[in-house]
């Protein structure tokens, strides 16, 4: 059996959530299930192979789960699993977070509930 060298928990935690998108799409997921399309709006700033690429990587780690339906046109839902909900705590600390500094720095910013009804800057 290889043994792997001993890594910095943060660093473990960075390699599967760390990025700009990952965290991202998790929050996203944080209300339910999303269709690819649905993602691509709330986070319009990603390309759609890049996306497809985060969203690969989230599902290889265990983090999102991908259910896709045997149909034309082909449907594809994506959705947290346990271990991807076990961010909730962290997601939402984070958006907190992000919005003390956007005040503290006077940066617009907006909010997913916002977003989903179309860019609404705070």
């Amino acid at each position: 059996m290889k043994q792997q060298a001993a890594i910095c928990p943060v660093e473990a935690a960075l390699s599967i959530v760390g990025g700009k998108w990952k965290l991202q799409i998790v929050y996203c997921l944080l209300n339910g299930t999303k269709r690819f399309g649905e993602l691509r709006r709330l986070i319009p700033a990603t390309t759609q192979q890049m996306l497809t690429l985060q969203l690969r990587e989230l599902e290889q780690a265990g983090i999102i789960s991908r259910l896709v339906y045997a149909q034309v046109p082909p449907k594809v839902e994506y959705s947290l699993t346990e271990l991807g909900r076990s961010l909730e705590p962290i997601v939402h600390q984070m958006h907190a977070w992000g919005e003390w500094y956007c005040k503290q720095n006077d940066i617009e910013y907006w909010q997913l509930s916002d977003h989903m009804e179309g860019h609404v800057p705070m």
